[in-house]
């Protein structure tokens, strides 16, 4: 597996700490998305399709790293947008590696090579590079010629400077799982530490509706990929009892507050992939998020979620109470055989709702208020100068 050994069993000791103490719902991974902004347009993103004057707003380094210390995570994922357009990201993240929180950078890769001079090699530290498949998938994904191949060479660069480097894939409708297989071949031959594979959320607002996993596609899919990789040691940057899950052997249920989401509005109820509704501290996230009313079988947007970011949390609380189990499951590996275990029922859940526009028109309302306060600033300044 890709999971250094020290990180590990630091996070196991989180996990033990949390379960002795009794605490019912706690954060494993901090998803702290300091922008919107990108500098690619993916066909299956529903991450950016804001007004400018949302995309052009950032999260302050003090105010990522008050985040970080409001949540208490032991680790901290920073997507986006593209987290390299922050004029501050060589700022957020030593501060982080600063806090001894595993980060993890997540970027096309685009910008990687010229923005490497900020940072510095640490064991905390691992840049997490989307690659979506080989040349062709990639490339198809994100709807731009070329970048597989720049990010590539960003990652080798970043390797040969004793950077970690992780590839992230997405995985959408009509894969191929031998090609698949060929992508995992060739990440773990050009030396990354860890790849990370998970089916994309079906996002109501992406441009491309119609190429999401559902879960049984999901679980045949895993399945065949994961019985051509028995022996051909993939760096996977997962638990077993995730991979297992995906193959269709565990009957888990998404855990939200696993990974909670700070970004520009806030903190975001429930999840990372699903936005709707915001609290002001991470407490109030915690405590007055009703959680009971998301999930697969629960609302009718998750019923095809089987997203890292929900369920590796699942997967992790079912390691620590299960150790037998977790053995077994090491030495066997998923099963990629045999019957899965029944489908969640999703016939009871509750219908979607659109609460996309309301949050964009209050944003704006935001955003303006904020804008003329600076302006009022600005001048007072000029005046005072003067």
């Amino acid at each position: 597996m890709g999971i250094p050994l020290m990180q590990a069993v630091r996070v196991g000791a989180y996990l033990m700490k949390k379960k002795l103490s009794g605490q019912k719902r706690y954060p494993l991974v901090l998803m702290l998305e300091p922008l919107f902004q990108c500098n690619l347009a993916c066909a299956g993103c529903g991450k950016i399709d804001y007004p400018k004057p949302i995309l052009q707003r950032r999260l302050s380094a003090k105010e990522c790293l008050e985040a970080v210390d409001e949540c208490g995570a032991p680790m901290v994922a920073i997507p986006g947008g593209e987290p390299l357009i922050h004029d501050e990201i060589g700022e957020i993240v030593e501060g982080i590696v600063a806090r001894k929180k595993y980060v993890s950078l997540c970027t096309n890769a685009i910008l990687l090579e010229k923005k490497l001079h900020l940072f510095k090699p640490s064991p905390f530290l691992f840049f997490s590079v989307h690659l979506d498949g080989l040349k062709e998938e990639h490339d198809k994904a994100v709807c731009r010629d070329g970048v597989f191949e720049k990010a590539v060479s960003a990652i080798k660069l970043a390797r040969s400077k004793g950077f970690r480097v992780n590839v992230n894939a997405t995985i959408f409708d009509g894969a191929d799982p031998k090609r698949l297989a060929e992508f995992l071949d060739y990440a773990r031959d050009m030396g990354v530490d860890g790849i990370s594979i998970a089916p994309g959320f079906a996002y109501e607002r992406a441009p491309d509706t119609e190429h999401f996993l559902n879960r049984q596609k999901t679980k045949t899919l895993f399945r065949e990929v994961l019985s051509i990789g028995k022996k051909r040691n993939w760096p996977l940057n997962h638990s077993t009892h995730y991979l297992d899950f995906l193959a269709g052997n565990q009957d888990y249920k998404c855990t939200p507050w696993g990974m909670p989401t700070r970004n520009i509005f806030g903190w975001q109820r429930p999840c990372y992939l699903l936005g709707e509704g915001y609290a002001d501290t991470f407490q109030e996230l915690m405590e007055t998020t009703e959680w009971e009313q998301y999930g697969t079988g629960n609302y009718e947007k998750c019923s095809d979620c089987m997203a890292h970011c929900g369920y590796e949390p699942t997967a992790a609380m079912d390691a620590l109470n299960n150790p037998l189990k977790s053995m077994w499951l090491a030495i066997r590996g998923p099963r990629t055989t045999g019957p899965m275990v029944p489908e969640i029922d999703i016939s009871n859940a509750r219908p979607a709702i659109d609460v996309h526009e309301k949050i964009v028109a209050e944003q704006l309302e935001v955003a303006k208020q904020k804008n003329a306060q600076e302006q009022q600033q600005k001048a007072e300044r000029q005046s005072e100068a003067a």
